[in-house]
């Protein structure tokens, strides 16, 4: 589906300034695509709280990158993006690339609402991010030496960010991603003591784990100035998804690039090469 007006629209990146959001807008601009990158902050403004910022934000669009916040396992969410993708749709949206997690089912109640919509449609069923240990949360515990979770020995196949986003350009970009489930992990499953380990081993610190029981690590959250939305959030993701379910690894990276996915050693020389993880 291609012709001057679909290839010639501003593409949609919700969440530009997030994780997967941010490097997503980047690719796109390098290939001097035009991208309409929004967030609260920007203009147009979107907001998934306020409904009359839609409009503005998907006039002309043909072609999106969705990513729900704070999480689509919130309440409340899937109806939230159910009704943001009948309004894409009667926008003139024809193609929806959307940002999903393994292991829940909030999550994927909202890819099968997706798949209902009559959008051409790729999902990106992923595991958790790499970049949540630089970029989010767990950063300042790592650059202060311990990092307190309620996990044990779970692993998770831990997936680069870097690697969501090569594949969301390809499917915004690029023929064959066409109505394509892609479950994006690393190529091996860790414990968080593991990631650790590979973290000090690249930047030369020695950041270690500590276990924490959940209401102590509920409480760490909301004093170091968590909102209660997310504290919550996290809690349900290291309580109730990290239970071992998203252990194995999968091969939608190698599916949708042809290429093998990258591995945590890499990311953790590469991240620790930027220095974010000094004091």
């Amino acid at each position: 589906m291609t012709g001057s007006n679909f290839d010639a629209a501003p593409i949609l990146v919700l969440g530009a300034n997030g994780k997967t959001g941010r490097r997503v807008a980047e690719r796109l601009r390098a290939q001097s695509l035009d991208v309409r990158g929004c967030t609260r902050s920007t203009r147009p403004r979107f907001d998934w709280n306020d409904r009359t910022t839609w409009s503005g934000t998907l006039a002309g669009v043909k072609r999106a990158y969705v990513t729900y916040q704070p999480d689509l396992a919130i309440p409340g969410a899937l109806d939230t993006v159910s009704a943001f993708f009948d309004a894409a749709l009667a926008s003139g949206v024809e193609r929806i690339v959307l940002l999903s997690g393994r292991g829940e089912e909030e999550a994927q109640a909202a890819e099968a609402a997706l798949q209902r919509s009559g959008a051409i449609w790729t999902i990106l069923r992923c595991s958790w991010f790499m970049q949540n240990f630089s970029e989010s949360f767990l950063l300042d515990p790592i650059r202060e030496g311990t990092l307190a979770l309620p996990v044990g020995d779970i692993k998770e196949p831990f997936v680069d960010a870097e690697d969501i986003a090569d594949v969301a350009v390809a499917a915004l970009t690029q023929p064959g991603h066409e109505n394509r489930l892609y479950e994006l992990t690393g190529p091996r499953a860790i414990t968080f003591a593991e990631a650790l380990e590979c973290i000090g081993q690249a930047s030369r610190r020695e950041p270690r784990l500590k276990p924490a029981p959940a209401d102590a690590f509920r409480a760490g959250l909301l004093e170091a100035g968590v909102s209660t939305e997310e504290t919550d959030l996290i809690l349900y993701l290291f309580t109730s998804v990290l239970d071992g379910r998203n252990e194995k690894p999968v091969d939608g990276v190698r599916l949708a690039l042809h290429r093998e996915a990258r591995t945590f050693d890499d990311y953790a020389r590469r991240t620790a090469a930027s220095g974010v993880w000094d004091v």
